[in-house]
């Protein structure tokens, strides 16, 4: 679970978007951005990272290739924010996950510094209504914006539909090992930030 509560809001000529992370307890995560899919993929994120999720997206000019990143670029600021000076956590998630073919794995370094990479490989045009090239967009301005290095892989499988729901679930779970308290400070330099 993420060290504390935020709230991000993005607003643009195309769309405008509010998120709010909370402790699980609050309740269920509540998500509508217009595209059924992110909203599934988010909740699993949410689910499996130990946190509620709240994100309310309205697109003005219908397009949702710009729904999606504002989406991504309003989550990661919020994560950026719940994160705060990032001290005091374990600094570092991993998680394998499996689901039924899909094996895919995700990796965190949550200290400040950008940088993310995706292989999926997920060879078709969409899942469900979500574009695939949307999903490597999402992970990258969601990582930009809250401002940490992901690696994400998928390491075996034929659906692309698991392979996707698999990653952001290891997404998930990785930044909920990653958030964790520590017991000594995960740098050398004395900062994550």
């Amino acid at each position: 679970m993420f060290p504390r509560s935020a709230v991000a809001e993005r607003r643009t000529a195309e769309c405008v978007v509010a998120v709010r992370i909370e402790p699980p307890d609050a309740g269920p995560s509540e998500i509508t951005t217009g595209i059924r899919m992110l909203d599934h993929l988010l909740a699993q994120c949410a689910w499996h990272g130990g946190f509620r999720l709240i994100v309310d997206a309205q697109s003005f000019d219908g397009i949702r290739h710009h729904l999606a990143e504002d989406v991504a670029i309003a989550l990661g600021t919020a994560i950026g924010e719940a994160l705060g000076d990032r001290s005091g956590i374990e600094r570092y998630g991993d998680a394998l996950v499996v689901m039924d073919d899909a094996l895919v794995r995700a990796a965190v370094d949550l200290a400040a510094r950008i940088y993310v990479r995706a292989d999926l490989r997920l060879g078709v045009e969409r899942i469900e209504d979500l574009e695939c090239v949307l999903v490597e967009h999402v992970l990258s301005s969601l990582v930009h914006n809250a401002r940490f290095a992901l690696h994400v892989d998928r390491l075996a499988g034929s659906d692309p539909h698991h392979a996707v729901e698999a990653a952001f679930k290891a997404l998930g779970r990785a930044l909920a090992a990653a958030c964790v308290p520590a017991e000594r400070m995960r740098s050398t330099k004395g900062t994550l930030v």
